[in-house]
């Protein structure tokens, strides 16, 4: 989407951290937008913001994006104020440490329902009003780098994360037909309030493995942020890669001797042999399969056989 002029952007989280800078990256755009909150002091910091700066006032729209009733409402709330929605960014989440072989089903459930679930009830709620009116659109889904990059206290986390990856990467292929672009996004450190997730853990999930929270010990480890990227930068690169309809926005570049660490290692476990005719031609399939979709095909399951 080259022209976002007047196109309305509905952004999870949007009111602070790294949700707001996007939000203002998308303002400074031309778009229209509608946010989501949980914290009133923090939307009406937001709302100032705006004002101050000259730009149309958000749509402020108060939302748990775990509540699925809840979001099917403000979706509702969305197109009726501005009559269509052309841009989602499924951004609200939780960052929880703790050592993953003591996790409880409550940190699971916690963890996994807004990392996770709350991606899956924006898709679900806005899919289809994006699709109705045939402009196209863009979504991005806010994963992290944790998306590439496990370790060893953030397993629950992490998990979630490659969750959000392989689903923005499947829907890629299936929104492309409907000129709807979907990209993932993954920031590294930045400058956010991200680290306190665990001050506000919600009463139903309070049966935590990882322990009784240390409260200096997290803000101590917190401090850490303060050394992050400017949540507006990040947001001036989440809006290059709409524009450009990139599957991956990447906007920390300090991560290549990951990545390559990664290809190594995957090529190196393949086994050094050859495949049979049968399984090379069903992966042909595949790949052409996953080109055509890009193209603006709709693929079935005949389509890979």
């Amino acid at each position: 989407m080259n022209d976002l002029n007047g196109k309305v952007a509905v952004v999870t989280g949007g009111v602070s951290g790294l949700g707001l800078g996007m939000a203002k990256a998308l303002a400074r755009a031309g778009c229209r937008l509608a946010l989501t909150y949980r914290n009133q002091a923090h939307a009406d910091a937001a709302a100032q913001w705006f004002k101050a700066n000259g730009f149309e006032a958000p749509l402020l729209v108060k939302l748990d994006v775990t509540d699925r009733a809840r979001f099917a409402e403000a979706a509702n709330e969305v197109e009726a104020h501005f009559g269509k929605v052309h841009i989602l960014v499924n951004n609200a989440g939780v960052s929880v440490f703790g050592p993953t072989d003591e996790a409880s089903y409550a940190d699971y459930d916690w963890i996994m329902a807004v990392n996770f679930g709350g991606v899956v009830n924006g898709l679900v709620s806005f899919i289809p009003k994006i699709k109705a009116h045939g402009e196209g659109g863009h979504i991005v889904n806010v994963a992290s780098m944790a998306a590439y990059l496990a370790g060893p206290q953030a397993g629950i986390y992490t998990a979630s994360k490659f969750a959000v990856r392989g689903l923005t990467e499947s829907l890629r292929y299936n929104l492309a037909p409907y000129n709807i672009g979907v990209s993932l996004m993954c920031p590294g450190l930045t400058r956010t309030n991200a680290w306190d997730s665990a001050l506000k853990r919600p009463e139903e999930f309070a049966g935590s493995g990882f322990g009784a929270v240390d409260a200096q010990q997290l803000e101590t480890f917190g401090k850490a942020f303060d050394l992050g990227m400017d949540p507006e930068e990040v947001g001036d690169k989440t809006m290059k890669g709409i524009r450009e309809n990139s599957p991956l926005i990447l906007s920390h570049p300090e991560f290549a001797q990951d990545f390559k660490e990664i290809y190594e290692a995957s090529l190196a476990a393949l086994p050094d042999e050859q495949a049979p005719p049968e399984r090379l031609e069903i992966e042909r399939l595949r790949r052409e399969a996953n080109r055509a979709a890009l193209a603006g095909q709709v693929i079935s399951l005949d389509d890979l056989t």
